[in-house]
């Protein structure tokens, strides 16, 4: 059932921050769905049922809330030590009370717009549907949706109408390998694997310290110094495959980003080289270019007073190979200035493209 969502709305996110610690004793399995709640909806209820002057104590609770006693004990602990809630246990009547009024549950404002930006966040994410993200994500999304006030719902459906994301050319990165790899880049452990170069016939194997993970135009990339070859590379996750951690560690460099890294390609392509871009755009393309940043270095100047003169952009990149493609994309509406380099590659691949 939808409500009209309000223009500000409380939830609790206090027990996200920190979890108490899990029991250690061994629990049996459950029997009703009521034991998978997230901790946060336990605590609501916690709350509730001391608020209203219960007196309830550790072993009622365990029983309707069909946990372990040890449990209720850590999550009545974390309100009172971390959430600051002033809860006492009565002798005399065998369960906690409150020694002071309290209102609400610990809470925080959250406005209808951070609600909104949070579903498009899920929904550029759901693409990755299978991969690792898929699982961890969606509990996020139950523990808040658990936490809310049994008063206020928001109609999400609307939402799902009103926001959706296209993305052409995705690719499926492999569960076990991307584990692997994100254990390894976290814990700076060595992986070894076997890697098919883009222009090679075969898988070849290496061994890497893993520097960085990175999704860039729908494609995985894992940014690694190569051990054999005492170099800086990037590798295609989906080229890869009999991926192993090693027990290895190893230290990242201090002055290692991916940004800089990465700062003067148009894509991945990082290269060692400096040229100079000039591309002009004519009437139809100026608009849709300037519409959007295309790089950290570019610039834009119109070439006179009105928008049907066009544009000219300039860019400083390291290599030529992605912006070659890219150019072409635009083919008929644009015309390169400089460098040589680029108008004859250019020139070579709108050639090739007529060839028999």
């Amino acid at each position: 059932m939808a409500i009209k969502l309000p223009k500000r709305i409380s939830l609790p996110l206090d027990r996200f921050r920190e979890t108490p610690p899990k029991p250690r004793v061994a629990r049996p399995k459950p029997s009703s769905d009521r034991f998978s709640r997230p901790s946060l909806a336990r605590m609501q209820q916690l709350h509730q049922q001391i608020k209203d002057g219960k007196f309830p104590n550790c072993r009622k609770l365990a029983e309707f809330l069909e946990i372990s006693s040890k449990t209720v004990q850590r999550d009545i602990d974390f309100m009172r030590d971390r959430l600051n809630l002033p809860i006492e246990y009565d002798p005399l009547r065998f369960g906690f009370y409150y020694s002071r009024p309290v209102a609400n549950f610990p809470s925080i404002e959250v406005t209808e717009g951070e609600l909104v930006a949070l579903f498009v966040a899920q929904k550029v994410l759901a693409q990755y549907k299978g991969t690792p993200f898929e699982k961890p994500l969606r509990g996020a999304f139950h523990k808040i949706c658990d936490g809310l006030r049994e008063s206020i719902t928001f109609p999400w459906s609307d939402l799902d109408a009103s926001f959706s994301f296209r993305n052409i050319g995705t690719t499926q990165a492999d569960i076990v390998l991307f584990e692997a790899l994100s254990k390894a880049v976290l814990r700076s452990l060595e992986v070894a694997f076997e890697y098919k170069k883009l222009n090679g016939s075969r898988h070849e194997p290496r061994r890497v310290q893993p520097y960085h993970l990175a999704c860039i135009e729908n494609q995985w990339y894992l940014f690694a110094f190569d051990l054999a070859r005492s170099q800086l590379r990037t590798f295609v996750l989906s080229r890869m495959r009999s991926v192993q951690v090693t027990g290895s560690k190893f230290k990242r460099p201090a002055d290692f980003e991916i940004s800089k890294h990465l700062g003067s390609s148009f894509g991945v392509f990082t290269g060692k080289g400096r040229f100079q871009i000039r591309l002009q755009f004519d009437e139809f393309a100026a608009r849709l270019v300037s519409e959007r940043q295309w790089h950290a270095s570019q610039r834009i100047k119109p070439l006179g007073k009105s928008e049907g003169d066009g544009i000219e952009m300039t860019l400083e990149l390291g290599d030529l190979e992605e912006i070659v493609r890219w150019v072409l994309s635009w083919a008929g509406h644009v015309r390169v200035l400089a460098p040589i380099e680029l108008q004859a590659r250019v020139q070579s691949a709108a050639e090739s493209l007529l060839k028999e």
